[in-house]
């Protein structure tokens, strides 16, 4: 059995290869050769928690556990195994491969839901999941300027400076979250905010929107009045699991009981059973929660193709 660390998976797995091993992740999903079971948690008195969620491929299958607390942060480990005949394949160090699923996933999101032209991102957040996603969004779109908004002004300013040395890109920290937004052709928001972290006005005809952050029933980042309002298309990596999770799409069902639940598989619009952008005007987004089968995807390709076989 395998043992892989952070820096090997950090050595194995570059994001192109991890967004077509996502996309390839919703394929099999929409076709029912993958199997995904949503999340669970055991939360504990002393504020930890540990978090499960496991799936299966017709190659690997297997799980993610991560251990929470507020002290010490987040721990992550993938287990692997062949479907074939359940001989384990490897332990997998999983803080970096979660970062680069999550952001693989709006990658293949931004490829299938954001217009061809896009070119300005707007990041709310600077967080651990943020660099991942302004590289993912940049692998299948030629973004030429990236805003960026969060909360401490010193977080966003190093974050803003860090990119802008690792890229060609034109990197800057927004004063507002309203700044990074308004006129952006892709929106991201990638924070652990309880209530909306922008207003539906700000969002531009024709904008894309990739929600990665705030995965817990009782938080949002997005309002009501843009994801039961104005967004024409809303698609969720999982709706079992947006149903246990998603807080932009349950609030406002729990505030307006005339609401019916309107978000769409998004494997069905990768598979092409449903219809994603239809025009340029249209506004979309994409509500990840993160899939178990994404880091099986992941982490058979760091088997398959890295540096271990």
């Amino acid at each position: 059995m395998l043992r892989i660390t952070e820096e090997q998976v950090r050595t194995a797995l570059p994001m192109l290869a991890a967004i077509e091993a996502v996309e390839e992740a919703f394929k099999k999903l929409a076709d029912g050769s993958a199997i995904n079971h949503p999340r669970r948690r055991v939360i504990l008195p002393t504020g930890s928690a540990l978090h499960y969620m496991a799936a299966g491929t017709p190659k690997y299958f297997g799980l993610k556990a991560y251990s929470t607390n507020p002290k010490s942060g987040a721990h992550f480990t993938v287990l692997l195994y062949h479907s074939r005949d359940g001989i384990p394949v490897a332990e997998i160090e999983a803080n970096h491969l979660g970062q680069i699923r999550t952001g693989a996933a709006s990658g293949v999101a931004t490829k299938y839901l954001a217009r061809e032209n896009s070119s300005v991102l707007g990041v709310i957040g600077s967080g651990f999941q943020a660099e991942a996603q302004v590289e993912a969004v940049a692998a299948v779109r030629s973004i030429r300027e990236v805003r960026v908004w969060s909360r401490n002004a010193d977080k966003r300013e190093e974050f803003a400076r860090r990119l802008a040395e690792q890229t060609q890109v034109k990197i800057q920290a927004a004063d507002t979250a309203r700044d990074a937004v308004a006129g952006a052709d892709i929106v991201v928001t990638a924070t652990n905010a309880k209530e909306p972290v922008l207003e539906a006005d700000w969002v531009a005809p024709g904008t894309h929107i990739n929600a990665v952050g705030s995965n817990q029933i009782g938080k949002r980042e997005l309002p009501t009045e843009l994801v039961y309002g104005k967004a024409d298309l809303v698609a969720v990596d999982s709706v079992e699991q947006s149903k246990m999770e998603s807080g932009d799409l349950m609030i406002p069902l729990k505030e307006d009981g005339g609401l019916g639940y309107r978000a769409v598989e998004f494997g069905d619009i990768v598979s092409g059973r449903l219809a994603g952008r239809t025009n340029d005007n249209e506004i979309t987004i994409f509500k990840s929660n993160g899939l178990a089968v994404e880091d099986v995807a992941v982490a058979g390709y760091i088997v398959d193709v890295g540096i271990y076989s």
